[in-house]
């Protein structure tokens, strides 16, 4: 049986705009019967993963995602070392083609456009290792890679990146790698309302006496929220995937605790200043099939204690599944900013044992 780490988190953000739809408004989903703010679970894990949680104690087991990797890791370092543009473009070409398939613009833009490949493809810190040796070797003998050099898919792997969140490779599937963390989308516990804040900007040097108007005049949409954000991780598909590493293992689970309480999304950080951290944290542990606690939010919560009520919502939630399916989890623990109860690290120290 598989052993499942859940984190059930409210966090509660100020009027903001986190996470933006095409139309630059804060991004909603229809739950129950109103309207909820909504941070996508793309954005959450793109905060998470490129915070200085992960980075502090992971910097040598975190991967990239891009389409450019080619020009970047292969075209550029080649020409700097005065290898003619024909063979950079031919070794950029050849590497980039066992990641992904080329974009083919008949314009680009850009002459290097082509060198990039259509979708975006995350590359684990051994490919890059390895993708760097074939560079300095062909740079050393001034020409292009063979077909067998360019085979540098690595099923094994550290990033922690990919482990985590996995990576999907449609052309060459046997190193694609299925993700150990599941992350839902953030969902207002009440009903919301986008209001839209206008705002003018002043030239500094205008002269009063002939233009006192603005120089620039703007809008933008914002919302508050209380969020509820589901966390799901198969430890045992985590562990394999990285190779069996338990050291690294526990020292993930613990970045990804601290980034999903401290980290928000960076969407108009600077207008609003919308960082905030958890108020509540629930994690469990067990071999139970793992299930989220949304259902306790369905009908939306409108009380002037918004905090408590959906903290007593979701253990009132807790408490009717373990009442009919049995015991949900084999332990718990709670962090509770409310009552000042648990601290974040013992939280971490719980969610890393076995």
């Amino acid at each position: 049986m598989s052993t499942f780490i859940q984190l059930h988190l409210l966090t509660a953000y100020a009027p903001s705009n986190l996470n933006r739809d095409d139309l630059g408004r804060p991004k909603t989903a229809k739950m129950g019967n109103s309207n909820r703010l909504r941070i996508s679970s793309q954005s959450l894990k793109r905060a998470w993963r490129t915070s200085e949680y992960f980075y502090q104690s992971l910097s040598d087991n975190i991967g990239i995602r891009s389409r450019r990797f080619a020009r970047e890791l292969v075209y550029k370092p080649m020409v700097e070392q005065g290898i003619v543009d024909k063979i950079a473009k031919e070794s950029a070409i050849k590497i980039a083609e066992q990641f992904g398939k080329l974009k083919k613009e008949k314009t680009p833009k850009d002459p290097l456009d082509n060198l990039d490949i259509e979708q975006l493809v995350h590359i684990s810190n051994d490919e890059q290792r390895a993708i760097a040796q074939l560079v300095e070797q062909l740079i050393n003998e001034k020409r292009v890679p063979t077909d067998d050099e360019v085979k540098l898919l690595r099923k094994q792997n550290s990033s922690i990146d990919i482990a985590l969140f996995g990576r999907m490779l449609a052309d060459s599937p046997s190193f694609s790698v299925e993700a150990a963390c599941q992350v839902s989308h953030a969902l207002g516990v009440s009903s919301v309302t986008i209001e839209d804040d206008f705002f003018t900007a002043v030239d500094d040097l205008n002269n009063k006496d002939v233009d006192a108007g603005s120089a620039h005049l703007g809008e933008r949409a914002f919302a508050s929220a209380l969020f509820y954000t589901y966390i799901c991780i198969s430890r045992d598909l985590l562990l394999e995937n990285l190779n069996g590493d338990e050291a690294l293992v526990e020292k993930t689970l613990k970045a990804l605790t601290e980034s999903a309480t401290k980290v928000a999304p960076l969407g108009l950080q600077n207008s609003f200043a919308s960082r905030a951290y958890t108020s509540y944290l629930l994690i469990e542990k067990g071999t139970q099939q793992p299930r989220s606690l949304a259902v306790a939010y369905f009908k939306a919560i409108c009380s002037e204690d918004l905090v408590n009520d959906a903290i007593t919502r979701l253990e009132q939630q807790l408490d009717k599944f373990d009442k009919v399916y049995g015991q949900c989890a084999d332990s718990r623990y709670v962090l509770n900013t409310e009552t000042g109860t648990g601290t974040l690290t013992d939280a971490l120290d719980f969610v890393v044992q076995k």
